[in-house]
């Protein structure tokens, strides 16, 4: 793999290739495109209650409503009805029960989205309520099950030692409220294939959904994504079933159509993270080394399996997060609930695993009378123990000095101290801080996902085209893909555009999710680019006999004493025939899992981070702040330390949101209440810290990754988990014990908590 330029492009903080189109408004979003004027709009119909069974639809005042043009349900889908992503158990229309509540009976096309709303209103459905599950501690006490449990690590660990401790956690889910909802555009081609426009993570996988639900083949779908307004994983496999409503109405009616959630029902048909319940018992020695342990994880999956196998494994692999045992036994249960599906978000279940070990070790540091800080940093792998118990081996054991770096940058000592004395002299506000560490695995954990493709044009004016499989979710991937490209060939960036992202162009290709987006798309990148270069190389030492190095750089190609215009030799080598278009091809090396044996290289490496948390409570009220946020995340050699810091940014605020005021709440039949932005909490900027130190730990991957960079994606957003350890350490300062504190900490849980210490 070739290095970076120090004067190229890699590596340069360049702002993002569609900031100025972001905030000046002219980005084109799936709801800005032009349509004719006979496009038609979708609207569903559904009832409003749990688990059920549909006994009648009548749809005759909705088919003669004015505007309405067309109206399926089940029995019109001429293919494959079920588009459940990896797993079958997500019909496009419910036909004879509905499993969760407001889950889609039937869809309408209209001429405006109003019309088509209230047409949708006027159905008669009757339906006769049935048993269901609407609590994980239901769904756990009779184990529903959407997927088999697994069991990983030591099968029959005995959890013994000086002190052995229990508990048990409640995690709770999170809403994804990306500011672009759900949509997809479908257009009827004149061969009998359909384009689709879709606001989505993976387009191969709505590709591959519309040809089953049409009965048509793969080349007859076209699907194309220019950018999403946000994702975070809730447009990986949602987005389909928009795609194929829009795509199923194209193809009867032979016209436009457009689908558009509005904020409500995307709220209420769409996925969320996943809520866990995390439950363990460890033990340790007197000095709080950690010993043998015994971890349940216990998954809300909703009603279908979507994509919780990958995700339930992925809590699984982080259940441990940088620690050491001895040995340890982790077990992933999988149960069905009358709820929507909930699916992919940002840490795709690795937030839920790694929380429950943070609280573990604050439990031993508490029951041991030790600073937290000191039982983590004895307890990260290191030298004898650096074996995953999943049997990956951890090389490097970065995360001790970082930790040591963050502790004394941050003055860590001296500020718990002077917590320490604030609290003695404060009745009812009280303070906490902690320092925790995230070690993050890079790679799909599905073996055949780490692939990935590109497409580079090269024109005879010197600019150059690039496509690849990656979407841009506003995470800044084409940017960096622009960066390799412009370094490749030393030219100037403006001179590299990225079109769409489009199945034909490059087929096949995996989800962006992962973290994986720029190692995997930018290798790929990298291999077309290398591909032509190695073109123009070897024209220029056949047909201007050079022999020596050649250099690009600055727009010009360098041989020896001789120097050409790079736009000159691109129009040259044009004339003599060579190929100026390549495609470029990568595949993650080294991996391979055997997940009944819970065993193997699941991940090509990992990426670091620690981070440190001040606030204080009151503990009168349970409100509180965040007073400060220390950050030193690990990026490897930044391909764009602009991008990489606002996505560490980002990312410690969408953690925030999660583990303090992004609460979810549905009532006893499953019907959620937290439904809109009037009462489900986002993070603010008021929430941010008032002072919020980032550095960026600056050492290149000794892995062989794109110019030794490291993905940024996921993990930072567990780094805001030092705010919550901080916060159950100040209720805890309220009395004599360390208390339970659920997730979101709202400021309710933390009145509680700070009673629950004070008894």
């Amino acid at each position: 793999m070739m290095s970076a330029s120090l004067d190229g492009p890699v590596g340069v903080p360049v702002p993002h290739e569609s900031a100025r189109a972001h905030v000046t408004g002219r980005a084109r979003y799936v709801d800005d495109l032009d349509v004719p004027a006979d496009a038609l709009h979708i609207a569903t119909g559904y009832i409003d209650c749990g688990r059920a069974s549909i006994t009648e639809v009548d749809l005759t005042a909705v088919r003669s409503a004015p505007g309405v043009v067309d109206v399926v349900t089940a029995a019109d889908v001429p293919g494959q009805l079920d588009i459940g992503a990896v797993f079958p158990g997500d019909p496009l229309l419910a036909a004879e029960e509905v499993s969760f509540s407001r889950q889609p009976i039937f869809a309408v096309a209209a001429t405006s989205l109003r019309l088509a709303q209230q047409a949708a209103r006027l159905a008669q459905v009757k339906a006769e309520d049935l048993e269901g599950v609407y609590t994980l501690d239901e769904a756990d006490a009779q184990e529903t099950e959407v997927l088999p449990s697994r069991v990983w690590g030591v099968t029959d660990v005995s959890v013994e030692g000086p002190h052995k401790i229990t508990g048990r956690y409640q995690i709770g889910g999170q809403e994804h409220f990306y500011l672009e909802g759900q949509a997809a555009l479908a257009a009827p081609m004149d061969d009998g294939g359909v384009f689709v426009v879709s606001s989505t993570q993976h387009p191969d996988e709505v590709q591959h959904a519309v040809a089953d639900v049409l009965g048509i083949p793969l080349t007859m779908v076209v699907v194309e994504c220019q950018r999403m307004g946000g994702a975070f994983g809730g447009k990986e496999s949602q987005a389909a079933s928009l795609a194929c409503m829009a795509a199923l109405f194209a193809y009867r009616t032979g016209r436009t159509v457009r689908y558009r959630m509005p904020r409500h029902d995307d709220m209420h048909q769409t996925g969320k993270r996943h809520e866990f319940q995390w439950r363990y018992e460890i033990s340790c020695t007197e000095q709080g080394e950690l010993l043998q342990g015994d971890i349940d994880l216990v998954a809300n999956c909703g009603h279908s399996p979507d994509l919780s196998a990958g995700i339930v494994e992925r809590a699984m692999f982080h259940a441990t997060n940088a620690y050491a045992f001895e040995s340890v036994r982790v077990r992933g249960h999988y149960r069905r609930l009358n709820q929507v599906s909930h699916t992919a978000f940002r840490g795709f279940g690795g937030p839920q695993g790694m929380l429950g070990i943070e609280a573990a070790l604050d439990d031993i540091a508490y029951q041991l009378e030790l600073d937290p800080f000191d039982v983590r940093l004895k307890n990260l792998y290191r030298e004898g123990a650096n074996q995953t118990y999943y049997g990956q081996n951890v090389e490097g054991f970065w995360l001790r000095e970082m930790m040591l770096s963050l502790a004394k940058d941050c003055d860590y000592q001296a500020r718990r101290a002077a917590v320490e004395a604030f609290n003695d002299s404060h009745q009812h506000l009280k303070k906490g801080i902690a320092l925790t560490p995230v070690q993050f695995g890079i790679s799909f954990t599905t073996k055949h996902l780490n692939q990935a493709g590109a497409l580079v044009h090269l024109y005879r004016d010197g600019s150059l085209q690039l496509n690849h499989g990656g979407t841009e979710m506003g995470q800044g991937l084409h940017t960096k893909m622009k960066q390799i490209a412009a370094d490749v060939f030393g030219i100037p960036l403006a001179q590299v555009r990225h079109t769409a992202t489009r199945t034909d162009k490059v087929p096949n290709a995996s989800p962006t999710a992962a973290s994986s987006g720029s190692d995997m798309n930018g290798m790929a990148v990298l291999a077309a680019c290398t591909t032509l270069k190695s073109r123009l190389e070897d024209f220029l030492k056949t047909h201007f006999d050079v022999d020596t190095e050649v250099v690009f750089a600055e727009g010009r190609v360098t041989a020896g004493d001789r120097v050409f215009d790079f736009v000159e030799l691109v129009n040259a080598a044009y004339l003599e025939r060579v190929s100026l278009s390549a495609t470029g091809y990568y595949a993650t090396p080294g991996l391979g899992i055997d997940k009944e044996r819970g065993w193997g290289n699941p991940f090509l490496y990992f990426a670091y981070g620690v981070s440190a948390s001040e606030v204080v409570i009151d503990t009168r009220t349970g409100e509180y702040r965040m007073l400060r946020a220390d950050i030193l995340h690990d990026v490897g050699a930044s391909l764009n330390e602009a991008i990489d810091i606002g996505q560490i940014e980002g990312g410690f605020v969408q953690g925030l949101g999660w583990l303090t005021c992004e609460e979810l709440v549905f009532d006893d039949q499953g019907r959620l209440a937290s439904n809109g932005p009037a009462n489900y909490k986002i993070p603010t900027a008021d929430m941010c810290p008032p002072d919020f130190r980032i550095a960026l730990f600056r050492r290149p991957n000794p892995v062989s990754t794109i110019y030794r960079s490291k993905a940024v994606g996921e993990p930072p957003l567990m780094l805001p988990i030092s705010a919550w350890c901080a916060l159950r350490q100040a209720c805890a300062a309220n009395g004599h014990k360390l208390p339970r504190l659920p997730v979101p900490a709202t400021p309710e849980a933390v009145y509680w908590a700070a009673q629950e210490a004070a008894r």
